[in-house]
């Protein structure tokens, strides 16, 4: 059995992994949801990349957490990535749930395609932070009226700084034990960069044929995913 820390993308919190949690903990893993600094019940603190970083290796440590299988999704795949490699010998795997993925020396807004200029300007808008979008910005990924009111209720603005800070890392991301989770609706594949990554040994490519919040979607589909990756 595994210990599974999940970490939810921009603007979520640990309540984001609610219908994930049962099915895993009924299986017999150990399951730890967190919440990053800055937001849901965390909303005031300050926050930046390497606070996010840390907020992971932290609670892996606090926990006396082995056999660990880290997991993020979209944004926290950034963190998630870095702090997988500075947990050492905990890590049993990484998971990256539709996620970024760090880019030694680049911050998470540079892989947007225009740099991430357009959300500099929310930022600078929003005194600092990344607003929740509306309603319709969750369209179009496999999600009921419900869920998608249920995430716009519970999301809270994203500190900006985690976005826009660099990322750290010591060595290379191939050399991590990971698979990465591909959400979508169209059976895209993947980009070129995650291509070069899954050509390495310890990398695993698993495809969900949802849109980019399976733990709303399909929670209990990717409870069964998370629990097969040691396998």
């Amino acid at each position: 059995m595994a210990n599974f820390v999940l970490v939810a993308g921009a603007r979520l919190g640990a309540w984001a992994w609610d219908d994930v949690v049962p099915p895993l903990r009924a299986a017999g893993h150990g399951v730890y949801p967190l919440t990053l600094s800055g937001l849901a019940d965390k909303q005031g603190l300050p926050a930046g990349q390497q606070t996010h970083v840390q907020d992971i290796v932290d609670a892996v440590e606090r926990e006396d957490l082995y056999d660990v299988v880290l997991v993020g999704h979209s944004y926290s795949g950034v963190p998630v990535g870095q702090a997988a490699e500075r947990i050492g010998d905990r890590l049993s795997r990484v998971v990256f749930v539709d996620s970024s993925l760090p880019v030694d020396g680049e911050p998470f807004c540079a892989a947007f395609s225009d740099g991430g200029v357009q959300l500099k300007a929310q930022l600078a808008e929003h005194d600092g932070f990344w607003p929740v979008p509306p309603a319709a910005h969750f369209d179009g990924h496999g999600l009921t009226d419900e869920q998608i009111a249920r995430i716009v209720a519970g999301a809270t603005p994203h500190p900006g700084a985690t976005l826009t800070e660099p990322a750290v890392l010591a060595r290379s991301l191939a050399d991590l034990p990971a698979t990465y989770i591909l959400c979508s609706l169209d059976q895209r594949e993947p980009d070129d960069d995650l291509a070069d990554l899954l050509a390495s040994e310890h990398w695993r490519l698993v495809r969900m044929g949802t849109g980019h919040w399976p733990m709303f979607s399909r929670p209990r589909e990717l409870a069964r995913i998370l629990g097969d990756v040691l396998r």
